[in-house]
């Protein structure tokens, strides 16, 4: 049997977590793509085939009263706030005002996002940008990827000082090469609640039921702690 799973990025680690131990259990394969919501939305609406959804609670709302998955299979994993990140090695720097923010943001050489239209963080990250009145002047340091762990994986790998990484938490706790130094200020704070629903066209889900369920439930809490969920 595969078990075919969309999943916003900010879920990746604690999918990949518990992969070997649902595959084992079931005697299955887990097939999970990952990447900004709004693309694993277009995926589902597009028909491809897939049998679990793990997007943002707003999209899981969305796409039930739309009929796309299955009433009352959701079951949430817990919330995850946006963050911003610096290259391992980098001075340490103050983030907890919106002045510091401001500050940091405007000196970057280059700043690293995910997507600024499909994903949760990237939408959330333009508005600060307009709120802090640097959309002008970061508009061609900006390094725009299709989802916050590509644009991790790409800040670690940059040359150069003055890059910074903005994205949810979750994902800059999984790349190596990059730290998180501290989640956005209260006046730009994102924290969007991650949840999972079996679809209704799943081909197993009674499959996809047990793995919604494992993501949410005691079994998986320490883990979803550890990868950067607020329970």
């Amino acid at each position: 049997m595969k078990l075919r799973l969309f999943s916003g990025g900010a879920a990746q680690a604690v999918v990949t977590g518990l992969q070997s131990t649902f595959e084992t259990t079931h005697g299955c394969t887990l097939e999970p793509t990952f990447g900004a919501v709004g693309t694993m939305r277009d995926k589902l609406l597009a028909g491809e085939a897939c049998d679990l959804l793990v997007l943002s609670a707003t999209l899981i709302e969305q796409l039930t009263r739309q009929g796309h998955l299955v009433a009352g299979s959701a079951r949430d994993l817990g919330a995850v706030a946006t963050g911003i990140a610096l290259p391992e090695g980098a001075a340490p720097v103050d983030v907890g005002t919106s002045e510091a923010l401001r500050q940091l943001l405007s000196a970057a050489r280059g700043l690293y996002v995910p997507h600024l239209t499909q994903s949760s963080a990237g939408i959330h990250i333009a508005g600060m940008l307009r709120m802090l009145g640097l959309t002008e002047l970061l508009a061609d340091r900006i390094r725009e990827f299709p989802n916050g762990a590509t644009a991790m994986r790409e800040l670690a790998a940059a040359d150069g000082e003055g890059l910074v990484g903005c994205t949810q938490v979750t994902e800059i706790l999984y790349t190596p090469g990059i730290r998180l130094v501290g989640e956005l200020p209260a006046e730009h704070a994102l924290l969007t609640v991650y949840t999972a629903a079996v679809c209704a066209r799943a081909r197993e889900p009674e499959l996809a039921a047990s793995l919604a369920e494992l993501l949410a439930d005691e079994a998986s809490l320490a883990l979803r702690r550890r990868s950067g969920f607020t329970i």
